[in-house]
């Protein structure tokens, strides 16, 4: 049934294409009784129309274009008949190449006033409908030339057009994407034409005198797009990955960050359902000794210059000597702009600390800054010293901490660049519900947390500033967390 809001929409809609004999005619019924509900029925939505499953299984090579991209924008898949809509959902998530941040939807025509799928989603806000689980594509499409729309991001109003090429005598073994062209838009770039004013913009080589708006600048919009985004790339191979993980069943993940899961796949969010499989999907590497050694290697530093204890300053920092020594052997005394010799201007330098005495390998006690006695066990034996990290992540004791942390660790499990890390992880917070309290910005959401402070250390933050690229070692870590439950 259509909302409040529709019913006022469509109807104002209507009224405007009547002439003004017919504005005055209608007006007048309106005032009558019952006028309502005939209102809402005029303009409700019929429930869309569904065929019987068919008892033999066939396969479909469909077409999926993104309306209104010039050049177009399209990938050719190979699907089963039997394909349930929500998971056909998943698969053109996947081959397209969007995050599945946003609210969806199935229509049987081009209007957006045609008959719809409802999903969960619609079903949890009261609306009544065929729920795209229970219809397969078979149902909906049978012959060569048939469609299917596809509606993804209601605000940016992503249309796609699923249209049959070939009915396949068998279905395919998997489901798979053969060909396609150009990339798929960034999330939340404003819809069609924006994209269209983007992509020209990066094809013209990112001219900083004509930064497309809402960026600030040329470094705003670069640091705002995927990494390496251009729009005319495009990769079948990654397109297939994406698509094995989207179908693969759910991996199993230790308890929290499976309740974290099932939270985003109830409102149609599959992002970290995606990102675990992904995760899954990587050949195991083993963290040798030498590994191990390399990535705790500021957490060995830290515990060998403060060896069985150090007095903190009145004001609870480190002395301004050991924070020189500790800048300089870490490598921030190599990039940080500064003398690095106060704690509390050194934020490295007070990460560390901080991460340190979260894994309780530091504690403070009457005034003195001194190693655990797991630490000092553990201090010359560096793979003993990672297996111990290992067992206390995620770190925090907040709501916001833990789920935050479990998020870092599913996209450095996945083997995501770090130069995205944060960006994955605002998407996920934002599915959760989490925003900055206040914000003009209705998207703003704090990434920073125990966990990722850790996982930053590991990667070798302190002695570059900026961490890039994949680390195998690390997120071979991380996903030994989320595996079992700590």
């Amino acid at each position: 049934m259509p909302t409040s809001d529709d019913v006022q929409r469509l109807a104002e809609q209507l009224i405007a294409e009547l002439t003004p004999q017919q504005q005055q005619t209608f007006l007048a019924a309106v005032g009558a009784d019952r006028s309502t509900a005939l209102i809402e029925n005029a303009l409700r939505v019929p429930d869309p129309t569904v065929g019987t499953a068919p008892t033999r299984i066939r396969g479909f090579r469909v077409r999926l274009d993104l309306i209104g991209a010039k050049p177009p924008v399209w990938r050719r898949l190979e699907l089963p008949g039997d394909l349930p809509l929500d998971r056909l959902h998943l698969v053109i998530q996947a081959a397209m190449g969007w995050l599945d941040g946003h609210l969806h939807r199935f229509r049987t025509g081009s209007d957006p006033r045609s008959p719809y799928f409802v999903t969960p989603f619609d079903v949890e806000e009261g609306e009544d409908g065929v729920l795209e689980a229970g219809v397969r594509l078979d149902q909906v499409l049978t012959g060569a030339g048939e469609r299917l729309w596809y509606e993804y991001d209601f605000g940016d109003g992503w249309d796609h057009v699923l249209a049959v090429e070939a009915v396949l005598d068998a279905p395919p073994a998997e489901v798979r994407c053969t060909t396609g062209r150009m990339a798929c838009p960034p999330e939340d770039c404003g819809g069609i034409w924006d994209y269209t004013e983007l992509a020209a913009w990066v094809r013209g080589g990112c001219d900083p005198s004509s930064v497309p708006p809402p960026f600030e600048d040329a470094g705003h919009a670069r640091d705002w797009l995927p990494l390496d985004w251009h729009p005319d790339r495009f990769d079948v191979d990654a397109a297939n990955t994406a698509l094995a993980a989207a179908v693969a069943a759910p991996v199993p993940v230790a308890g929290e960050l499976a309740a974290l899961r099932e939270q985003l796949e109830r409102v149609g969010n599959q992002a970290l359902t995606q990102l675990l499989a992904r995760s899954a999907s990587h050949a195991a590497v083993e963290v040798s000794e030498a590994d191990a050694a390399r990535l705790i290697e500021p957490y060995a530093v830290l515990l060998d210059l403060i060896g069985d204890g150090v007095r903190l300053t009145s004001a609870g920092y480190l002395p301004p000597a050991l924070v020189e020594q500790l800048a300089e052997r870490t490598g921030v005394a190599g990039w940080w702009i500064g003398k690095a010799n106060r704690e509390d201007l050194t934020w490295p330098v007070a990460q560390l600390r901080d991460s340190a005495r979260a894994l309780g390998l530091v504690s403070v006690r009457k005034g003195r800054l001194a190693p655990t006695a797991l630490a000092g066990r553990c201090r010359d034996r560096p793979l003993a010293l990672w297996r111990h990290i290992l067992s206390r992540l995620p770190v925090g004791r907040t709501e916001f901490d833990r789920q935050a942390g479990w998020l870092a660790l599913a996209v450095v499990g996945s083997g995501i660049p770090a130069e995205d890390w944060e960006r994955e992880i605002r998407n996920l917070l934002l599915g959760l519900g989490w925003r900055v309290q206040g914000s003009p910005s209705p998207d703003r959401v704090a990434v920073a947390s125990p966990t990722l402070d850790v996982l930053e250390v590991l990667s070798g933050k302190t002695h570059r500033g900026r961490i890039t690229g994949q680390d195998l070692a690390v997120a071979a870590t991380a996903r030994a967390v989320i595996s079992s439950d700590p």
